[in-house]
């Protein structure tokens, strides 16, 4: 096999694992995430966000690599291997990887930080529709392809965020940032009391959005 034809079937699978890897994202999150309703760690794990809707690095994360990482060296890889060769089989895995921590970071940096650019703001409103919209929308928080084919895509101009669940960095003093104004609008109080905090939770493991 010749270094090109070697390079073109390397890139096709490489595209091919990343794009495997949204599908997978897309399932996960909306059947082992949410339809479980908090049956199972990982279920119970996602749905935890969900009350507060803040990120932090944990234990779990480091599993959740670690069994990404394994589907791609166990499944992908042997399944490129054996249909087209070693290449194939490698640069299949290293796509499925590679989309899942490129999810993993867009994740993050989204609960942690403001967007720099036009895709990291669609990750943001797309996201916190499903935080604080529509729960069982919008599943796919790197792509909107498997919304969109499955009926759950929803996206609004203006996402309404809860004043007590605001992300840090769209609000100052308490109140939305002047350049957020066309995406998101505060609704509801400043209210961090037991009694709602407690309603959050079992709305969050309802899968429904929380109260305003």
């Amino acid at each position: 096999m010749n270094l090109v034809l070697s390079l073109l079937i390397g890139f096709a699978a490489f595209i091919l694992g990343a794009f495997l890897w949204t599908f997978a994202e897309y399932l996960l999150h909306r059947f082992a995430m949410h339809e479980l309703k908090g049956k199972g760690m990982m279920s119970r794990e996602h749905l935890e966000h969900h009350v507060r809707s803040t990120w932090s690095f944990s234990a779990t994360h480091i599993l959740s690599w670690i069994g990404m990482l394994l589907v791609g060296a166990v499944l992908w890889m042997p399944i490129g291997w054996i249909l087209v060769g070693p290449v194939a089989g490698v640069s299949l895995a290293l796509g499925w990887a590679c989309g899942y921590f490129f999810y993993e970071y867009q994740h993050a940096v989204a609960h942690r930080r403001a967007p720099k650019n036009r895709y990291q703001r669609w990750v943001r409103q797309n996201h916190f529709q499903h935080h604080f919209g529509q729960p069982m929308k919008n599943h796919g928080v790197s792509t909107l392809i498997w919304d969109k084919a499955f009926g759950t895509c929803e996206q609004p101009e203006i996402v309404r965020v809860p004043r007590r669940l605001a992300l840090p960095w769209m609000v100052q003093d308490g109140e939305l940032l002047p350049e957020f104004t066309g995406s998101y609008i505060l609704v509801g109080a400043l209210d961090d009391s037991d009694r709602l905090a407690a309603i959050d939770r079992a709305r969050a493991f309802a899968s429904i959005a929380p109260p305003d």
